[in-house]
């Protein structure tokens, strides 16, 4: 595409592995890639997998001040944030009735809360420069619901309203603000789950395969780009054909 080249990016959670995708994509783009994370020992790895043209910041992306605090460390680095990937997320799965106010608690801060607190930080220092991309990552079952999930369903869901209500907000701004909808992609977590159950998962697939994190990545990357600068609001999903909406 050529016209990230030079732009710096913030992927929250950039770490996990489709996290890593996105960043590796953004840095082979010329861009300066930005994260956030709370183990520090992921670090090296994350390090060597995107290259030098990147940077690490410690941040609990559910906590507003330390976002806050994040925003001040990178202001005394960097001219500008031009693209934020909300793409930081935990799960804490278990039929409702053995939730906890601490699981649904602790999803619901992580994974949309977040999107506040990083967001309000860098999106009206865009809309003032006239150019910024925000993509939010939320989940098939957001969009479907998945047994054991009502809060990490209910929070991919807020997702995309979240996106909706402030793509609207900077649309004439030159800002776009987009969710992208993964399925069951080939991260260490969904490998990690034993093969019998993998397959029953990748039988309701209609393409026939998971996904992998790079595919996740290039839609990322052309969401990011100028030529997307019509596309704002929208929830691109990408999970093979399992969920039709």
């Amino acid at each position: 595409m050529g016209t990230l080249n030079g732009k710096t990016a913030l992927v929250t959670g950039g770490c996990g592995g489709i996290g890593t995708a996105i960043c590796k994509r953004f840095a082979a783009e010329g861009v300066y890639v930005i994260t956030t994370y709370i183990d520090e020992r992921k670090i090296p790895a994350w390090k060597e997998a995107v290259g030098t043209n990147a940077a690490a910041f410690r941040c609990d992306v559910s906590s507003y001040d330390d976002c806050v605090n994040l925003r001040e460390q990178i202001s005394a680095e960097f001219d500008s944030v031009d693209i934020v990937v909300n793409n930081a997320g935990i799960t804490r799965d278990g039929s409702f009735k053995k939730q906890t106010a601490e699981t649904w608690n602790a999803v619901i801060a992580t994974n949309l809360d977040s999107l506040f607190n990083i967001s309000h930080q860098f999106v009206t220092d865009m809309a003032g420069r006239g150019f910024g991309r925000v993509v939010n990552i939320s989940s098939i079952n957001g969009q479907k619901g998945q047994f054991g999930q009502t809060n990490y369903s209910a929070a991919k869901a807020g997702v995309h309203g979240f996106t909706m209500a402030l793509a609207q907000e900077v649309a004439r701004k030159g800002v776009t603000v987009n969710t992208v909808s993964p399925g069951y992609i080939a991260t260490e977590m969904v490998m990690a789950v034993p093969e019998d159950v993998r397959n029953q998962i990748i039988a309701g697939i209609p393409v026939g395969r998971l996904g992998e994190p790079e595919e996740i990545a290039a839609l990322v990357a052309f969401l990011c780009s100028e030529e997307a600068g019509f596309i704002t609001g929208a929830n691109l999903a990408a999970n093979g054909g399992q969920h039709m909406h």
